[in-house]
């Protein structure tokens, strides 16, 4: 029998760099052949598009991409609707492929995909070679997915009927429960002192012994983030996660995407403002896209965490394409409607 192919999930809250991390190890990828399934949360395909742009998958479609979408939500639901025919084409090319790379939505759970793979028509033929939990160092730090764990002990001293933990901290605990390998990412945004807090608050919630290695821009070597053989379909025992005991589990229904596409060109500077504002008028926690520029060839990507964002042209507008400008808003309950009429009116 062929050996198996060796796949990584790549796992972690909304913004913490899942996708830098992805594209530059395809950057960079010492010879391997990388398969990359990437499940976005929203309809436009952000990330998947920053992905083909990495100037070593193809664009145009012709001919195998590697590079397949699921936009159809969260993996962890949506594992036997989309994830498995899109596995039954990877096994399909294995003579092809050196490894496979799984970048789960933000706010997917990584236990319930890689259950995925004790599926027989699956396990005879791909394994999951290690889940890596990627942790935005600045947004932990700043208390946003994570709360004092000292504190929430003493809550439950006092009273263990009581329910202490929102929804997100519990993706953020389960997220670091199934990890092989933690990724503390832009610790370039804090110092030393809040760093060393952090991860000590990670190392608090990690069931077992994981090693947390740092990034300030998720540039990590190939030989970091593969082959570690774990087969972690075979020990999920060691992985606990608040949805054990359920046979499905719920998001917060609140939680959505707002799609924006404008046939307009925007002041990145003044578009940023703007955002930052609008971060601060909505529960928004992540937005990113593709921005039109004035009098630039260029497509500019725009990415936003909470009130920081980032941005960097990432390659030419081609010329059978519309200079649009499409942003995708994850947040709680958002407000679509005013989202839209404020950037009309910019």
């Amino acid at each position: 029998m062929a050996t198996k192919i060796p796949v990584t999930v790549i796992t972690g809250f909304l913004g913490s760099g899942k996708t830098s991390l992805i594209r530059h190890l395809l950057q960079n990828n010492q010879g391997r052949r990388i398969a990359v399934v990437v499940n976005e949360f929203g309809e436009l395909g952000i990330d998947g598009e920053l992905l083909k742009s990495c100037q070593i998958c193809p664009e145009d479609g012709e001919g195998d991409t590697n590079i397949f979408e699921l936009t159809n939500g969260c993996l962890c639901c949506t594992v036997q609707e989309e994830f498995y025919p899109t596995m039954q084409e990877l096994i399909k090319r294995r003579d092809s492929i050196d490894c496979i790379l799984i970048e789960t939505s933000g706010l997917a759970l990584p236990k319930p995909l890689v259950k995925a793979f004790r599926w027989q028509e699956i396990r005879n033929a791909a394994t999951v070679d290690a889940v890596i939990t990627v942790i935005d160092c600045a947004a932990v730090a700043a208390g946003t997915f994570a709360s004092d764990p000292e504190a929430i002990a003493a809550q439950r001293q006092a009273d263990d009927n009581l329910e202490h933990e929102t929804p997100l901290q519990e993706l953020f605990e389960d997220q670091l429960a199934c990890a092989d390998l933690v990724v503390l990412n832009k610790i370039d945004l804090v110092d030393a002192e809040t760093k060393a807090r952090v991860e000590e608050l990670i190392k608090q919630e990690l069931p077992r012994v994981v090693k947390i290695v740092e990034s300030d821009l998720s540039q990590l070597d190939a030989s970091i983030l593969l082959g570690f053989q774990a087969a972690v379909e075979d020990n999920l025992d060691s992985r606990p996660s608040h949805h054990d005991t359920e046979e499905d589990h719920n998001h917060d229904e609140e939680i959505t995407s707002a799609n924006l596409t404008l046939d307009r060109t925007f002041d990145p500077e003044k578009l940023q403002q703007h955002l930052q504002t609008l971060v601060q008028q909505q529960e928004i926690y992540r937005i990113k896209g593709f921005v039109a520029v004035p009098n630039k060839s260029m497509r500019l990507v725009m990415q936003g965490v909470g009130t920081r964002f980032d941005k960097f042209y990432d390659r030419p507008w081609k010329p059978e394409e519309a200079r649009q400008t499409r942003l995708v808003f994850i947040g709680r309950d958002l407000k679509s409607s005013e989202i839209e009429s404020q950037l009309v009116a910019l």
